[in-house]
């Protein structure tokens, strides 16, 4: 068998196992694996450095199947790679428990190294993890030890680049230069509704060259060595980030379905699959064989991996002895683990007798005084750090003149810096933070929803967290976006009513390894609660505590969190006048509270007291699991206004007196 002739024999085990298992699952994507098999066949085969027996292997390079629709394909290049991944799971594809989901699933134990599936994220996470190389480059390499030095490619696709999500990902990654990113753009003319024509018909290379890129092509997607060309001087390019334009055809070798809509979403057929075994002269009557001949040949995968890691050991070992205290550095931020005394001193950062400070404000403190014991702590904002006080001071500027900075601009690119974050997390070796207002949470869902699909350790800071902003108005005055945080599987939302709770809502933040967390902070000025007279802000690990009550017995509980724990505290001093013994509770995170065992959850919130009032200036979806059907909430149901902060609040009702009243009704009325 000639090399060219083993070459098509294994870019068709790819296709036939991707066409067996959409057709034995009766759902799924067999266009763009019979289409872009060539070019992922060449990118695994030839170019991508990786150990199907150590998929954590942290100089790897990474790919991303950002065209997630596509699964089958990066299932079965992992399974004849050698990675974890039976070719039983293959047949179980898209079926229950199985490791095939119908759109890639992170999981790098077997490989998967980003879930994808959601047009654009997966482009916008391959930025993320260019950027992390460059930065651990910068910070760890040395002249003749070079440890960190690995591309990030990547398959996209027409609707990849049709999201707006790519446009912000591109032009931040021109502007960067990340030199180490590759995308393979699978370019078919195909999707759902037919020819691309009739919606996107831009000149793709020159949007690209503008935005900064290298741009190779349009080639031959399906010619091997054309790909192999191409993939080569993209390596070559180290000032910009590369584009290869790859015009293949969705469906190939399908009589009836290539190069149409077809092709895309839905198996072929019985009769369909056995006429594109022909045309693509696949003698192979059974599904999921794999031609012993080609096995073999995708299984040196393995040996090649295991020499390029052995190497890479001895090249780090070399540095271990050069260089210790940077080695040593550079395994802690692999790791995760945050280090010894990380914290030390956050308890004392606030006092009582401190003027009133903004959240935000208290949040930028605490950043300052963990990131110089912090090192892998890294981020930024989508242009509001003046306003949301998140720059790390002397840490420096990331660009492309000094990737070592630990402050990225985003510039005004909110959705992709959630994903850009998402990618750096991927990635491991920084603990990456955003941040925005509130109200902008709603460009950042899609990325957000992936982090805690995923389990990544992100920190979305979003600040001006409520009408208190004031005078900047109802645009700017977030409302239900708190509850829409709140309602992701998976995802810790705190919002701390001063600087204490800010310290400590930090902390539960850098010890949440599994998932994302997101602080929403203040614009105004709050005063430091005392908290020699209160309860301590520990208590903000578990969700909710007993901040302060006014004697044994206890006739009404406040609850608030936030600016409004502020309010319930001097309702509960109020209704102190009038006879009425108030708990006030603060509650700044609803996830943390409800993952508390109910006997503290009970003695925090007594089944028994139903006479309940809670305070938050935002949605009343959602408060009352916590007051009850008989309790009280007060909150928005309406949009807010400009207007200076006290005006707001007085007029919509969110004041000590308005729920002192309401807790007074509730006790007169008599109800337990």
């Amino acid at each position: 068998m000639t090399a060219a002739e083993l070459d098509e024999l294994c870019v068709n085990t790819l296709r036939f196992l991707a066409v067996d298992a959409v057709q034995k699952a009766g759902s799924g994507h067999p266009g763009a694996p019979l289409g872009a098999a060539p070019m992922a066949y060449v990118l695994w085969d030839r170019f991508l450095k990786h150990n199907p027996a150590d998929p954590r292997w942290s100089d790897r390079d990474r790919f991303i199947l950002s065209a997630g629709h596509a699964s089958a394909l990066l299932y079965s290049l992992l399974h004849l790679t050698g990675y974890n991944l039976p070719l039983d799971e293959i047949k179980r594809f898209r079926q229950w428990g199985s490791r095939t989901a119908g759109h890639p699933e992170y999981a790098p134990d077997h490989g998967i190294e980003v879930t994808t599936g959601p047009l654009g994220q997966g482009f916008a996470n391959g930025v993320g993890m260019a950027i992390a190389e460059r930065w651990l480059a910068q910070h760890y390499n040395r002249p003749g030890h070079r440890i960190i030095n690995h591309f990030v490619y990547s398959i996209v696709s027409d609707g990849d680049l049709e999201e707006g999500v790519s446009s912000e990902a591109a032009s931040l990654a021109g502007t960067l230069k990340l030199g180490k990113l590759i995308y393979l753009y699978d370019d078919n003319d195909i999707s759902i509704e037919g020819n691309t024509d009739i919606a996107f018909t831009e000149d793709v290379s020159r949007r690209f060259q503008a935005y900064g890129w290298h741009v190779v092509g349009p080639i031959d997607g399906m010619d091997l060595p054309e790909v192999d060309a191409a993939i080569g001087k993209a390596q070559a390019e180290s000032e910009r980030p590369s584009l290869i334009i790859c015009r293949t055809i969705i469906g190939y070798g399908s009589p009836h379905k290539a190069g149409t809509a077809a092709a895309h979403g839905e198996p072929l057929g019985e009769e369909e699959v056995r006429l594109t075994r022909q045309s693509l002269g696949w003698g192979y009557e059974e599904p999921f064989t794999i031609p012993p001949e080609a096995g073999k040949h995708f299984r040196q995968a393995l040996e090649r991996g295991r020499q390029s890691q052995e190497e890479w050991q001895g090249r780090l070992a070399a540095y271990q002895r050069a260089y210790p205290e940077e080695a040593r550095q550079l395994a802690e931020d692999l790791s995760g683990d945050l280090p010894e005394g990380w914290d030390a001193g956050l308890d004392r950062l606030f006092q009582s007798g401190d003027k009133p400070i903004a959240t935000r404000v208290a949040s930028g403190q605490v950043m300052n005084a963990i990131a110089p014991r912090l090192h892998s702590l890294m981020g930024g904002s989508a242009d509001l750090s003046p306003s949301t006080k998140t720059i790390l001071a002397d840490k420096g500027d990331f660009s492309a003149v000094n990737y070592g900075g630990h402050n990225l601009h985003f510039g005004i690119r909110e959705h992709v810096m959630g994903g850009v974050a998402n990618g750096m997390s991927l990635h491991g070796g920084i603990i990456p933070y955003t941040a925005t207002f509130l109200i902008f949470y709603d460009y950042m869902r899609p990325p957000i929803r992936l982090a805690a699909l995923m389990g990544l350790r992100v920190i979305f800071i979003f600040t001006h967290d409520s009408v208190g902003l004031g005078e900047d108005g109802p645009t700017h005055q977030p409302i239900e976006q708190l509850l829409g945080l709140r309602a992701v599987p998976g995802l810790v939302t705190l919002r701390p009513a001063d600087a204490t709770e800010t310290a400590e809502a930090w902390k539960v933040a850098l010890q949440r390894r599994h998932g994302p967390t997101a602080l929403a902070l203040s614009r105004q000025n709050l005063p430091v609660l005392d908290r020699e007279t209160l309860a301590p802000a520990s208590g903000v690990s578990r969700g909710g505590y007993v901040l302060w009550e006014a004697g044994a017995t206890t006739d009404v509980i406040l609850i608030g969190t936030g600016s409004e724990v502020h309010i319930a505290l001097e309702a509960g001093k109020l209704l102190l006048e009038k006879n009425v013994s108030a708990r006030v509770v603060s509650l700044p995170s609803w996830e943390l509270f409800d993952a508390q065992p109910a006997d503290y959850r009970h003695s925090v919130l007594p089944p028994a007291i139903r006479r309940r009032v809670s305070i938050e200036a935002g949605t009343k979806l959602g408060w009352e699991r916590y007051v009850g059907l008989e309790g009280v909430v007060i909150g928005l149901a309406r949009f807010g206004a400009s207007a200076p902060a006290p005006v707001i609040y007085e007029q919509l009702g969110l004041t000590a007196r308005h729920m002192a009243d309401e807790a007074l009704r509730l006790v007169k009325e008599g109800k337990p």
